[in-house]
């Protein structure tokens, strides 16, 4: 069968990648007749020179310092530290090109080593040379010098093959030449294997790239980081002390090759996870010996992608024996909250699935200034950030960089506004549901359900953008408060709150003469009831109203005289809260305080309260619910169809239970 014909881009491609072989070969040729001093001098200054211009990769090496040396230096030894390494990378780079052309005693003449006796004890004993290899220096040095570690073993590497064939072939010939057996990580480990139980046998594996999320979660500079058990299993199942090895820079065009004790997990019987936290702790050793030298350019605290958050990982996290897990640098969440408090009750489910979905979470809100005192009282939140209604764009982004690094940013609003404020404040991963013009500022869009599904209430939504990150949603506890509601309430006293308003509007206001009616009733039972009115600062008049309506009926009118975290002591202090659709009944109901709300406009399979310990009453009518600020038809039929009578044997029963909240 004649071979299919190329298309025009593979061949363009081919094209593209014949021509970096040509140039690859070519500037081997300049630097074959060039001494390695001066290769190395050459070398540094082009790294000075990227340093300068390629921000990225300068701003990602600042970063990773940063994490790994933030809090014992200062940003000035940071900046410096950057400077050296592009200019140490640029040397090592044409270095190692120039050692293509260059005979193995001849480089050997440019290494020193140290820590021989560990690799030669193990060798001694029979047992076969496992090392495990950084981006220390010029690493590439290792696969040109195998003389000097290899102690008469065959050499062997894994490595990753090139995507451009031409320097792929080339790249080979140049190591099989030294006598080196090429593994691919592309065809497995078995092979590897196989070599290392053969006992005279050397390989070595890179142990310090990011391994996606196939690695374990373990602590590298304090930091959670994925990282692969490769070396820890072959030297568990073939019985191989796993030898650190690094190369440093020794001055110009010089080296040092160190080989470092076996790693130990510190466990009584060896696994692969121990022996992986256990590695990158070495690794961090040897890093700290020169910390300009290793690859600060590579993302060694990648994000995962969707599931940033750890739950669901098979491997999961893994802490050395012995870490004080209180060391682990933090996760930085932002979750820019919903504006209306009744939303933002609804989210708190999805707050604490997000919380618990990795231990070095820190949970930072951004809200409306008006719900500051609201996210505060919730345990699961360690700060919040506020913003005014009118504050301009830029303002806002300002702040929130000023307030921290954040990882990601996790958006339960729709607008694009909201997410052009975390976009200008230099995000890296924002998250959330596609809204309005904004898909393309999202790095995560969240799907929305099939539209053939029943409506899903508010609150799963928000936990369904939680899952989506990677938490665990499927707790019941989540929908119980973390400080339950206290019910004390002083003796022979039982308060009932009454919340008669609705800022949303008039459509979702019951009659407040109906609420008297209620009051009026019950009391001629339950005498012991005292009634707490509840209100927003703008329904003061109301609340005076309802009062007059109450006359001699035990109440006290709390109505705009609370703050919001007055206002959350004194309904945890309540038996149970008689509502509107409001954000004082989503507040309750988040602070476990049984509900008996009646709705009307708006219907409660969306937002109402969720739990057997809530009782909805609504009047079905043709046009409900129709999620209007104000009744197009005037009569509110929805609304005065409920009759006090319904309401009062509802509340007569809710208190009949004997509930005391604990």
């Amino acid at each position: 069968m004649a071979s299919k014909k190329p298309s025009g881009d593979q061949v363009i491609t081919r094209m593209g990648q014949y021509l970096m072989y040509l140039l690859v070969r070519g500037v081997e040729a300049v630097l074959s007749v060039l001494p390695l001093t001066f290769c190395a001098r050459l070398g540094q200054f082009l790294g000075g020179l990227a340093h300068a211009f390629f921000g990225g990769p300068r701003r990602l090496a600042l970063r990773n310092l940063e994490i790994a040396f933030g809090r014992e230096k200062d940003l000035d030894w940071r900046k410096a530290a950057a400077r050296k390494h592009f200019r140490s990378l640029g040397a090592n780079f044409l270095c190692s090109l120039k050692f293509q052309v260059m005979s193995e005693a001849e480089i050997v003449k440019r290494v020193t080593i140290e820590g021989t006796e560990h690799a030669q004890a193990v060798a001694a004993s029979g047992k076969p040379l496992l090392y495990a290899i950084c981006h220390l220096g010029c690493w590439e040095l290792l696969t040109n010098i195998p003389s000097l570690f290899c102690y008469g073993r065959k050499p062997a590497t894994i490595y990753q093959p090139l995507s451009n064939p031409y320097l792929e072939s080339h790249l080979r010939r140049r190591r099989e030449k030294l006598g080196y057996v090429l593994f691919s990580r592309n065809d497995g480990f078995g092979a590897p294997i196989k070599h290392l139980r053969e006992g005279s046998s050397a390989i070595g594996v890179l142990v310090d790239q990011h391994a996606g999320d196939k690695g374990i979660w373990c602590p590298f500079f304090d930091r959670l980081a994925s990282t692969s058990s490769l070396a820890a299993l072959m030297a568990l199942r073939c019985d191989a002390p796993l030898l650190p090895m690094a190369v440093y820079n020794d001055g110009l065009a010089r080296w040092k090759l160190v080989i470092y004790p076996p790693v130990s997990s510190g466990e009584k019987k060896a696994t692969a996870e121990g022996l992986t936290s256990m590695l990158n702790i070495a690794v961090e050793v040897l890093v700290r010996r020169a910390p300009a030298d290793w690859f600060w350019v590579h993302n060694r605290w990648k994000t995962p992608k969707p599931d940033f958050l750890l739950s669901k990982y098979r491997r999961g996290i893994v802490l050395p024996k012995g870490y004080d897990g209180s060391r682990l640098q933090p996760f930085n969440l932002l979750v820019r909250s919903p504006n209306w408090l009744g939303d933002a009750c609804m989210a708190m489910p999805a707050i604490r699935a997000l919380k618990q979905g990795r231990p070095d979470m820190r949970l930072t809100i951004f809200c409306q200034a008006n719900l500051k005192e609201l996210w505060s009282a919730v345990p699961e939140v360690d700060a919040v950030v506020t913003k005014a209604k009118k504050e301009g764009i830029s303002s806002v982004a300002r702040r929130i960089r000023e307030s921290g690094y954040y990882d990601v940013a996790v958006l339960f609003t729709n607008s694009t506004r909201s997410t052009l404020e975390l976009k200008q404040a230099g995000i890296p991963r924002l998250v959330g549901y596609h809204g309005s013009l904004r898909s393309r500022m999202l790095h995560q869009v969240c799907p929305e359900p099939v539209s053939y599904k029943p409506p899903e209430h508010h609150a799963y939504r928000y936990l369904r953008l939680a899952k989506f990150c990677g938490a665990k949603t499927d707790d019941p506890g989540l929908f119980s408060p973390t400080v339950p509601p206290t019910g004390a309430a002083g003796e022979g006293t039982i308060r009932v709150g009454i919340c008669a308003g609705a800022e949303y509007g008039q459509a979702k206001r019951w009659p407040m003469d109906r609420f008297a009616g209620v009051a009026a009733a019950v009391s001629v039972q339950w005498p012991e009831v005292e009634w707490q009115l509840f209100g927003a600062p703008g329904e003061k008049a109301m609340g005076e109203t309802l009062s007059q309506m109450l006359g001699n009926v035990r109440h006290r009118n709390r109505v705009g005289a609370t703050t919001l975290t007055e206002l959350i002591a004194e309904l945890r202090a309540c038996r149970l809260l008689v509502t509107n659709d409001t954000g004082t009944m989503h507040l309750a109901a988040a602070l476990g305080v049984p509900t008996v709300s009646i709705f009307g406009s708006t219907e409660p399979v969306l937002t109402g309260p969720l739990g057997d310990r809530h009782r909805i009453v609504r009047h079905h009518v043709p046009c409900s619910p129709c999620f209007k600020r104000e009744c197009p038809f005037g009569h509110y039929d929805c609304m005065t169809g409920v009759t006090a009578e319904q309401v009062a044997r509802l509340v007569g029963e809710e208190l009949g239970k004997g509930l005391v909240l604990a």
